[in-house]
C-alpha cells in the first residue's frame, strides 16, 4: 500500500518535541485528553492518539542496548520507523510525542511543536528527575543551543514549525489551546468537499 500524504488523511499526524523536561508528555496527554473530552462521536471529531516513542522504542526493542553513562536506550531508527508504519502512524490521528524529530519522513508530519524552557527551570526539572551530571548538561546544552529547534527547521517546512513556551502550567494550558485550535482548522480545511 502507498504511503498517505496528508492530503489524504482523515486526521493531522503532530510531533510534540524539545529537550527531556520541556513537558512532551504532559502536553501530549493533556492534547489526547482534551480531544477524547470534546469528542461527541459526530462525523467531525478529532479522536487521536498519543504515541509515546520512548515506550516503542522499550516495548517493541527498537533499540541496540542500554547506554549506561547516558541511562538511556540506544535507538535503533530503522526498527522504530518499521514499528511505528506497523502501528499504523503514518495513517494519521497521532500525537507523536519524542526528544527528536527529524527521524520522521516529512509526509507523515503535519505540525511540528517545539516545546522550550528557560536554562534555569530545566535544571530543576532534570535534577528532581536524578539526572546524571553528564546527561543533565548535555540536555542543558541542547536547549541552550536550540539544536531541537534547529533540526525541526532543517527537517520541515518551516511553515509548520511552531516554538512553544513551557515554563509553567498556565503556558501548557495555553499551547494546548493553541494546538487543539490549529487541529480544529485542519479538519476544516482537509474536509470532504
Amino acid at each position: 500500500m502507498a504511503p498517505l500524504t496528508a492530503a489524504q488523511r482523515n486526521l493531522p499526524n503532530i510531533i510534540v518535541t524539545g529537550t527531556p523536561g520541556t513537558g512532551k508528555t504532559a502536553h501530549a496527554e493533556m492534547l489526547a485528553e482534551r480531544l477524547q473530552e470534546s469528542s461527541n462521536g459526530g462525523e467531525g471529531q478529532l479522536k487521536m492518539r498519543h504515541v509515546s516513542v520512548n515506550n516503542i522504542v522499550k516495548d517493541k526493542e527498537c533499540h541496540e542496548g542500554w547506554d549506561d553513562e547516558l541511562g538511556c536506550w540506544i535507538v535503533d531508527d530503522d526498527k522504530l520507523l518499521d514499528a511505528m508504519e506497523d502501528d499504523g502512524v503514518e495513517q494519521g490521528g497521532c500525537i507523536i510525542d519524542w526528544h527528536a524529530c527529524e527521524l520522521f519522513p516529512q509526509r507523515w508530519i503535519d505540525l511540528v511543536v517545539v516545546l522550550r524552557v528557560e536554562s534555569s527551570t530545566l535544571y530543576d526539572r532534570l535534577s528532581a528527575r536524578k539526572y546524571a551530571e553528564i546527561k543533565l548538561q548535555e540536555n542543558l546544552d541542547t536547549e541552550i543551543m536550540d539544536i531541537l529547534l534547529q533540526e525541526a527547521r532543517d527537517s520541515y517546512n518551516e511553515e509548520i514549525v511552531v516554538e512553544l513556551r513551557s515554563d509553567t502550567p498556565e503556558e501548557m494550558e495555553t499551547n494546548v489551546d493553541r494546538i487543539f485550535s490549529w487541529l480544529e482548522q485542519w479538519k476544516k480545511d482537509h474536509a470532504p468537499e
